[in-house]
């Protein structure tokens, strides 16, 4: 599925997905302890490269991770990077619109994506992602910057008999444009770093996700029963082209980002001395 296309996700689009997640061809390992590797892969599309970040939940089961990956209302409990972050809109029962608004470290603009979202339930397995679109009811925000999400999703696996026993495999794979002129060098630092903390805040979230939602609309599910969904439908003039959220002004944040590291470098220094 391209970035700007909007139409119910295919069969071949999950089946990419998962072929990301289970083919470690030309996957450079960045990071490995633990349960959690990190994985970054050059691609044609950008400077910025992929990230893969797979781990074991030994005591959460599939669906409960699928449940808080797709709860947005426990989204605000454990993803503190978010801002703000709403469904705008129906596409299909499992294919939705959505906004998302997150903090970036000072002194850079915060960003922010608009993305269809679509989710797939196997019974053995779900896989979940999204991909950028321009939506007329959302467009670029003041004292944002709109990113271009190319591919973000996640692949879950139970490591036992079912999706209901403790214990699963989850992958995050992403390959985003956080736009702006940003040096790729740092955008890539900076996601290697930040990369393992991604499973560490999922897999907290999934083990207090059982109790929160027991006194939070327990049967309420519409990732799971469609009659549940309220949303409205897509009305189709409402898309635009992306090439209006990719042409749009490019702010130069490089300075920024060598101030910053440069305040980074003194600090070490700093600590050295002691």
């Amino acid at each position: 599925m391209q970035v700007g296309e909007v139409r119910v996700a295919e069969d071949a689009d999950f089946e990419r997905l998962r072929g990301l997640s289970v083919c470690h061809d030309d996957w450079k390992v960045d990071y490995k302890k633990g349960p959690i590797t990190v994985w970054t892969k050059a691609n044609d599309v950008s400077d910025f490269r992929m990230i893969k970040i797979c781990s074991v939940f030994s005591d959460v089961t599939a669906a409960t991770v699928f449940d808080v990956l797709n709860d947005p209302h426990y989204r605000k409990k454990w993803d503190f990077n978010m801002i703000e972050g709403y469904e705008i809109c129906q596409i299909s029962p499992n294919n939705d619109i959505g906004y998302y608004a997150m903090k970036v470290p000072k002194p850079l603009k915060n960003r922010d994506f608009v993305t269809q979202r679509s989710w797939l339930d196997l019974g053995k397995e779900y896989l979940i992602f999204n991909h950028s679109v321009n939506h007329a009811s959302l467009p670029p925000k003041k004292n944002f910057v709109r990113g271009i999400s190319y591919i973000t999703g996640y692949h879950v696996i139970p490591t036992g008999e079912s999706c209901t026993q403790p214990g699963c495999q989850v992958t995050y794979i992403t390959q985003c444009d956080p736009r702006g002129r940003l040096p790729a060098w740092a955008v890539n630092k900076a996601a290697q770093i930040l990369a393992p903390k991604v499973m560490s805040k999922l897999y907290k979230a999934s083990k207090n996700y059982e109790a929160w939602k027991s006194k939070h609309d327990p049967h309420l599910k519409p990732w799971i029963y469609p009659e549940q969904i309220t949303l409205p439908k897509l009305h189709t003039d409402e898309i635009l082209s992306i090439a209006e959220t990719t042409g749009a002004e490019v702010i130069d944040e490089t300075d920024a980002v060598e101030e910053a590291a440069e305040e980074e470098l003194d600090l070490k220094i700093q600590d050295g001395d002691d």
